[in-house]
């Protein structure tokens, strides 16, 4: 619960927070702060105070997401350069759609998707990626006639704000040097890569934290505008109905008293899917359509968890090696819904545990480790566990090395989630 600061008593920020932060950040409100950890305080309790005004933290944050770009991009060149030539791709999905030298390594698998439907619009099969994206990337064509250019331009853009909203979102209940740490995690991800490539990752988690730190702050109504975008941009939105129902319940727990009818904007979130239902019977004349094209040609329709993870033992269906990644970070997913549920906020509980029951829920569970991008509580946790040097080392390390392996099968066409 918020608590007062013992030196101004002035509010704090955050609920069972270790290091909350009062309006002056003047002192610790556990214990003494370093100058440092005052600096980050203060700083994060008026971006709090003020969500879209960018501050020094939000500068440090951009520029650590453009130095991770760059040397993301740079890297794929390098490997395809020096490797090319020895590890072929996969003949279909795997290749580049793209020839020039600092995309190629990027616009494969859904990537070529994404663009085919800003290009083209919804045509064959491809109803089963959601329109928000490659409509963005579309109408970002028209301007600078390239899509290629255009949909790095719009996951950019995208990704320069969800370090800075995952940095607000942790700080409210976990303070400012937790918060910091979490993004590092974020950032470093074995699967980050995909922020920054031609796919819909960066705008969705945007909308998606958007959306949850609204809420927290209790701007309800942006909260339902960016719930309901983040809907038509992935299915996951709809699980943010769920996650806010339960940040309005706790903002009025402690009173127990009053109903607030701004709480009503949860309900705009589902919009965002019913338009891409109507997408579908505009295009086939079915509102899901997509489900019957999933079970088709990626063979995968919805069933109890046990048998998309039971798959992943079966030689006939997994995918050569893939599926050693795959298990693993449901089983990551599966511990940090665990962790989420004693320590952190229930709010971001019920995000985490219905993400992962979705992406099982599936007869074929396939690109676990890029989803779990989504399940953003891991990284708090392992900023939690980072307090400790060498813990934080060790998991530097770790997803790094899985980045770089991760990040290089994908520029060389194999398959990388």
């Amino acid at each position: 619960m918020d608590r007062s600061c013992t030196s101004c008593q002035q509010p704090t920020v955050g609920r069972n927070a270790r290091a909350t932060f009062c309006s002056t950040a003047c002192h610790d409100a556990v214990g003494g702060a370093t100058s440092r950890e005052a600096l980050l305080a203060g700083v994060a309790t008026r971006a709090l105070a003020l969500p879209g005004m960018p501050n020094r933290i939000d500068r440090q944050i951009v520029g650590a997401t453009l130095l991770v770009k760059l040397l993301l991009l740079g890297f794929g060149v390098v490997v395809v350069a020096l490797l090319g030539g020895v590890i072929h791709p996969y003949p279909l999905g795997g290749l580049a759609a793209d020839s020039r030298q600092l995309f190629e390594p990027w616009v494969r698998w859904d990537a070529s998707n994404y663009l085919d439907v800003a290009v083209f619009g919804y045509r064959g099969n491809l109803i089963v990626f959601f329109p928000l994206y490659p409509w963005l990337v579309g109408a970002l064509n028209v301007v600078v006639g390239d899509p290629t250019i255009a949909a790095f331009i719009v996951s950019g853009v995208a990704s320069l704000f969800v370090g800075p909203i995952l940095f607000r979102l942790v700080a409210a209940d976990e303070g400012p040097a937790i918060a910091l740490r979490s993004v590092w995690f974020f950032l470093i991800f074995p699967t980050a890569y995909f922020l920054h490539i031609g796919y819909a990752e960066a705008l969705f988690m945007a909308l998606a934290l958007g959306s949850m730190l609204a809420a927290r702050t209790d701007r309800w109504w942006w909260a339902g505008v960016l719930g309901a975008l983040a809907a038509l941009t992935r299915v996951n939105g709809v699980l943010l109905v769920p996650a806010l129902a339960v940040e309005a319940v706790m903002q009025w727990w402690p009173e127990r008293r009053g109903w607030r009818s701004r709480w009503l904007a949860i309900g705009m979130v589902p919009l965002g899917f019913l338009g891409y239902l109507a997408l579908n019977q505009a295009v086939y004349g079915n509102p899901v359509a997509f489900l019957s094209i999933q079970a088709a040609l990626w063979h995968r329709s919805l069933s109890p968890p046990w048998v998309g993870i039971g798959a992943l033992f079966d030689p006939a269906v997994r995918a050569p090696l893939a599926w050693i990644a795959e298990l693993a970070f449901v089983a990551l997913a599966l511990v940090g819904v665990i962790v989420s549920a004693f320590r952190f906020r229930p709010t971001w509980t019920v995000w985490m545990a219905g993400n992962l029951l979705l992406f099982t829920s599936t007869s074929v569970v396939l690109s676990v480790p890029r989803f779990s991008l989504l399940l953003f509580p891991l990284f708090v946790w392992f900023a939690v566990l980072a307090r400790f040097r060498g813990l934080a080392v060790l998991i530097t390390l770790l997803s790094l090395s899985a980045l770089v392996l991760f990040a290089g099968r994908f520029a060389l066409g194999t398959w990388a989630f």
